[in-house]
């Protein structure tokens, strides 16, 4: 890797990914084939924010939040911070002051492939964080990285202007040159859905739905009367 502040970035269409950010991050998830889900090891530190934008990311060592600090510069309005170290780490990488800062910038919210601390306060501030840890245990700044170079998070690639969708159940990444595209498929997903909750909220299953009573049976699935059942 080398220590670079890669500058200029090209983003993603703030306005597409601020609709993108309308359906949630499931919805996102499915409508790109089940693509760019960063794991379920990335959890909020609050309920309730959903967030879209633009990703500026930074590569950082093990307890070592230097190049965190060189993102900042990088970020504006609409991005979203993407933190992730070169090995495991569960180190507060990100707390209030930086958040503050990002905040000030215009910046959405922080991912942080590691810890963050300060959650208090960074709900006070109503600033969202995902984050793969917590802990109080905080960090040096000595050691160079990189920032806005491609990075890697639940086996998805990230790169730098990519869209950075995340709500309570975690965050999902969208390609930037394919966002209008996920952008088209999550609105015909939702209609569907919206579809299929009318039809359940009036009564009907989705065993019926979507045929899975076929599946059933085709899976040597038997219906047997209580008083017949023996275990």
């Amino acid at each position: 890797m080398r220590n670079v502040v890669v500058v200029g970035v090209p983003r993603a269409d703030p306005a597409v990914v601020a609709e993108l950010a309308t359906f949630g991050v499931a919805t996102v998830h499915e409508a790109q084939s089940r693509g760019g889900y960063l794991g379920s090891g990335l959890r909020p530190v609050q309920d309730g924010a959903r967030i879209g934008g633009t990703a500026v990311t930074a590569v950082c060592w093990p307890g070592d939040n230097l190049m965190v600090h060189a993102a900042v510069e990088q970020c504006g309005d609409g991005d979203v911070l993407v933190v992730t170290t070169t090995s495991l780490c569960t180190d507060g990488m990100v707390g209030e002051l930086i958040a503050t800062s990002l905040a000030s910038r215009g910046v959405r919210g922080v991912v942080v492939n590691a810890g963050v601390r300060d959650v208090a306060e960074l709900r006070a501030l109503g600033f969202p964080a995902w984050a793969a840890a917590v802990s109080a245990q905080g960090t040096v700044k000595q050691t160079p990285g990189a920032v806005n170079v491609p990075v890697s998070i639940g086996g998805q690639l990230i790169r730098p202007g990519d869209a950075i969708i995340a709500d309570d159940d975690g965050v999902v990444c969208v390609p930037r040159l394919t966002v209008a595209d996920v952008l088209e498929a999550s609105r015909q997903r939702a209609a569907k859905e919206a579809g299929t909750r009318e039809r359940l909220a009036s009564g009907a299953l989705g065993l019926d739905l979507h045929g899975l009573r076929d599946t059933l049976a085709a899976r040597g699935v038997l219906y047997v009367a209580a008083e017949e059942f023996r275990e």
